[in-house]
């Protein structure tokens, strides 16, 4: 223990140091295990310590390093096991896969793959197995900080609540809502502070206090905070000045961005067209009504254009006019719906709608203009989505869920915006790989609800 600004803290309040040991012990053992069965057992030309050798396995240890960052398989105490576990696997795979394909191209020769497949399944036992132990490991000596949470409706502390191993992680002791004039005297024996739906005066108030007391402090950011977030500061002023413009992005990456869209969809296009005939043909066979449908949806400043997708709901799923989201054991849903769902091949045509320009790989996700508009009713902000092209996979849709939220929905889109760059769109193509083997991503609105509003909201935008 020690002394900080007059009080007791643990020295192992977070478990930085242990957390990373056993980050790397694991990446040095992943590496040593290629090493042993590629170079060693002699299956490509590639000797022990050889300079071809020694270049394979750093490229090997570079992207490893990348994906577990991407995917999170080395984040203990963060991610549940299972999700860890299954972060290791996709990770291992598309390195053993790039692994194969280098070798074989430096070889010009395609080897028989058993022994990298015995490697790969060596290395899933030994993915499972540190796993549980650097989870348990991290828990077990972990001290959790004395951790305070200013909330302004029990909502917020659900929310909070559902994160991976929030109570293991933090020692809840004080619960303070708002709003509370006294607050600063009950964060006196706290290590840690949580602000969650409160006005942007008191959380401005709240991070000031903490950062003077060295408390460290989590926030829930509005709006406004995350447009200002994005804002550059401009020095050739005689007071200090920050410059808000509406998000465009640079014209090298504009122009990369388009040039990625054509090639990466292209390429879909022609790889994919085998899996997306037979779904078709499938759809089709099931009850014999069209296998596309067409849907209007909103893109950059809010103009209308035709999103192709795979139908997975039976031709009359509206037959009263009202647009509705897919909800859960939805009965409009087709048996061949509910796997093209899952799996999210019922987006695949949308390739089309990224080649044409109407859509990008990356950005949020379009929405129906009778839905938007009620989002609109009662969040005015939402329509700041539309400063971008609209996308096939996004920040929300790698981070969230199809029901999330349109307020949390928009404060994730709104971060990627304002900090959207081409090594940012790369990183949320290779995570969304992973959200299509978590069956929460898709998971659907509550029985009875139209759109993702609560009951509350929904009931706001449709009197207004």
């Amino acid at each position: 223990m020690q002394k900080k600004n007059g009080k007791k803290i643990h020295l192992r309040d977070e478990g930085v140091l242990g957390r990373l040991l056993m980050i790397w012990a694991y990446r040095v053992l992943m590496l040593l295990s290629v090493m042993a069965g590629v170079c060693k057992l002699g299956m490509l030309p590639l000797k022990m310590m050889s300079a071809d050798c020694m270049m394979v396995m750093a490229g090997y240890f570079i992207v490893l390093i990348v994906l577990q960052e991407t995917y999170r398989a080395c984040d203990i105490g963060q991610a549940r096991v299972t999700e860890l576990v299954m972060s290791q696997m996709l990770t291992n795979t598309i390195c053993f896969a790039g692994l194969y394909i280098t070798a074989a191209l430096y070889a010009r020769h395609f080897y028989r793959p058993e022994k990298l497949i015995l490697i790969w399944l060596g290395q899933l036992v030994l993915g499972i197995g540190w796993s549980h132990l650097a989870h348990h490991a991290y828990f077990k000596h972990r001290v959790p900080p004395r951790t305070a949470i200013i909330y302004q409706d029990e909502k917020q502390l659900d929310i909070l609540y559902q994160t991976a191993n929030f109570h293991e992680r933090y020692q809840v002791i004080r619960l303070i809502p708002y709003p509370e004039q006294d607050w600063k005297t009950q964060l006196d024996d706290c290590d840690v502070v949580f602000t969650a739906g409160v006005a942007d005066e008191l959380m401005n108030a709240v991070a000031e206090y903490c950062l003077l007391k060295d408390l460290k402090v989590y926030c829930t950011p509005s709006f406004g905070q995350l447009i200002m977030s994005g804002a550059q500061y401009k020095a050739n002023f005689s007071v200090p000045m920050l410059r808000l413009e509406r998000a465009a992005g640079y014209s090298v990456y504009r122009a990369q961005k388009r040039a990625f869209d054509i090639l990466a969809s292209s390429i879909g296009i022609v790889l994919l067209s085998p899996v997306m005939l037979l779904t078709a043909l499938a759809i089709w066979l099931e009850d014999r009504g069209p296998a596309f449908y067409r849907q209007v949806r909103l893109t950059k400043n809010g103009r209308e254009f035709n999103i192709l997708k795979f139908r997975s709901m039976r031709v009359d799923a509206e037959k009263d006019g009202v647009a509705r989201l897919a909800g859960e054991n939805d009965s409009r849903i087709t048996r061949m719906g509910r796997w093209i769902r899952a799996c999210r091949v019922d987006e695949l045509p949308q390739l089309f709608n990224i080649l044409m320009g109407d859509m990008s790989i990356v950005g949020p996700r379009p929405e129906r203009p009778e839905i938007a508009r009620q989002y609109e009713q009662v969040l005015p902000e939402f329509a700041l989505r539309l400063q971008v092209k609209a996308g096939l996979t996004g920040w929300a849709q790698v981070y969230g869920r199809y029901n999330t939220e349109p307020r949390y929905k928009l404060q994730m889109d709104l971060m990627y915006i304002k900090d959207m760059s081409f090594l940012k769109d790369l990183q949320l193509i290779l995570a969304t790989l992973k959200i299509l083997f978590v069956k929460e991503s898709t998971q659907g609105i509550s029985h009875g609800q139209e759109t993702a509003l609560t009951a509350k909201e929904a009931q706001k935008a449709k009197s207004a």
